[in-house]
């Protein structure tokens, strides 16, 4: 699997990007050096996509795969149906209850085969949530240091209205599917789309 191996910071300020949206508290001092050239149109559609690829931790053939899905999708804009898509993942749903402190350990959280949906142990990051999922922690890990200090960084995270996080037992229910209002990425998703429809 191909592996980003750009420093986190640097990555968030060559993209505009608060670090708070991968859940990182750190803040880079440094500034972005850029020349005085204003930024092509397309210049601007394509950060707009390496921006959700980025927050996401979606690889290229992937996110194309998400766009054309939500092409197909009936109902709602092809772009707020690929945030939604995006946010449906269930290790963006693990860091949404706040059962991990960034984006990429709850991907790693899923990957070693911590999470249960619906009492099923499921180890792919990109397995879609649906209303009523019950997300839960493997019960034997509960109570380790590892969860004991995320639940100590992340009890104030404030939890997406879509969601029921029972942050004392690492326990969730997606109570139904997000729209794009209760979406807090900041993404342009019509520049994505006009992006892909060139």
């Amino acid at each position: 699997m191909a592996v980003n191996r750009v420093p986190v910071l640097k990555r968030c300020r060559s993209l505009d990007l608060d670090p708070t949206y991968l859940g990182y508290d750190k803040k880079s001092t440094r500034s972005a050096k850029r020349n005085n050239r204003k930024m092509s149109e397309y210049g601007e559609q394509m950060r707009e996509k390496q921006k959700a690829k980025f927050i996401y931790g979606v690889l290229e053939t992937p996110f194309r795969n998400y766009y054309n899905k939500a092409e197909r999708q009936i109902g709602g804009t092809v772009g707020e149906n690929l945030m939604i898509l995006l946010e449906r993942r269930l290790d963006n749903v693990i860091f949404r209850l706040g059962f991990a402190r960034t984006r990429h350990e709850a991907r790693q959280i899923v990957d070693h085969r911590h999470v249960l949906v619906n009492g099923k142990c499921v180890n792919i990051p990109s397995y879609e949530i649906k209303p009523g999922d019950v997300v839960s922690i493997k019960e034997g890990l509960k109570d380790t240091q590892r969860y004991k200090d995320i639940a100590a960084v992340t009890g104030s995270r404030l939890v997406p209205e879509w969601l029921d996080s029972d942050k004392d037992n690492f326990t969730g229910t997606v109570r139904q599917l997000p729209t794009r209002e209760m979406i807090d990425v900041p993404v342009d998703e019509m520049a994505i789309v006009e992006l892909y429809s060139k």
